[in-house]
């Protein structure tokens, strides 16, 4: 019914900069809330960002002023830019959105996720 496509994952450089995307697909009236998630191995899956239908966003502290939210409705894409990125940003990515596939009625998807590594 609604697929969610992962791209803009691989290896950066402490410091450096990559940018995630995350395509929406299939049968829907729109998309509400969109976010990103990470696992880092070993850890907590933990919200990095997230942005609603308005366009507010927030972020879990270790990653603002670094990274940024943002999405494009008529493509049904949401990205996260990540700069300044450090190794500690290593984790699978994973986004979330809350698509409407009936005027009253939201379903939550995740992506496949797709992994990125900051090393040097």
């Amino acid at each position: 019914q609604v697929q969610l496509v992962e791209s803009g994952g691989g290896l950066g450089q402490p410091g450096g900069s990559l940018r995630l995307s995350c395509a929406a697909s299939g049968s829907f009236i729109s998309i509400d809330a969109m976010s990103w998630y990470r696992q880092a191995s070993g850890k907590q899956r933990e919200m990095v960002a997230a942005i609603t239908t308005g366009g507010s966003t927030n972020y879990v502290d270790s990653v603002k002023g670094r990274f940024t939210i943002f999405r494009d409705n008529a493509k049904n894409t949401v990205y996260l830019q990540m700069n300044s990125l450090k190794p500690d940003d290593t984790a699978v990515y994973y986004c979330y959105v809350e698509v409407r596939v009936q005027p009253n009625i939201a379903t939550d998807y995740w992506g496949q996720g797709t992994q990125v590594t900051v090393s040097s």
